[in-house]
């Protein structure tokens, strides 16, 4: 590990990016770009699981309502949701650095080497929106998936806020250092 190079700090270029400095990425800013990806992740997702689970239930019941066709939709459900969050910000952030909310906020992912992460870092980043899988457990899954997902989200926010030279998290030291910065 010691023949890794840290992430630019506060002030030092970006590497791949056209500006000459950085700072991190404060809590605020990274809220915002997370609530603008996952308005548009909502509406996506919503489209996409409308159309294969509910189609693919009312296709196999005629119609009809069952439990065994609920459930099984819930599971395909979270699954589902969890490889389009997964793909989404793990795609976007290894070969572009950046979503849509990154891009609109103006903020980018630095890998622990500089430039973007690479897919495995970015997955690494962003694996507690796994936790939302929990939903094929029958009956309290869901809900064990939430209150997973709520921690991660108050623990990722703490961190951001207590570390107040590099704004990293736990989920940025999981991923080996990843870091977010303003540009510009």
């Amino acid at each position: 590990m010691s023949d890794q190079t840290p992430p630019p700090g506060p002030g030092q270029p970006v590497a791949g990016s056209t500006t000459t400095t950085t700072r991190p990425g404060e809590l605020l800013e990274r809220f915002l770009a997370r609530l603008i990806d996952g308005l548009l992740l909502a509406v996506v997702n919503g489209i996409i699981v409308t159309v294969l689970v509910v189609g693919a239930i009312m296709g196999d019941s005629g119609g009809m309502y069952m439990s065994d066709s609920s459930y099984a939709a819930a599971a395909v459900s979270s699954i589902l949701t969890a490889a389009i969050y997964l793909a989404y910000f793990g795609l976007l952030d290894s070969t572009r650095g950046q979503t849509v909310g990154k891009m609109v906020m103006k903020l980018r992912v630095l890998g622990p080497h500089g430039g973007n992460p690479t897919l495995e870092e970015s997955l690494r980043r962003n694996c507690w929106l796994a936790f939302g899988v929990l939903g094929v457990v029958p009956v309290v899954g869901g809900l064990v998936g939430a209150l997973a997902t709520l921690a991660a989200v108050i623990m990722i926010a703490i961190g951001i806020n207590s570390d107040t030279v590099g704004r990293q998290a736990w989920h940025d030291r999981f991923a080996g250092g990843t870091q977010v910065v303003k540009e510009g």
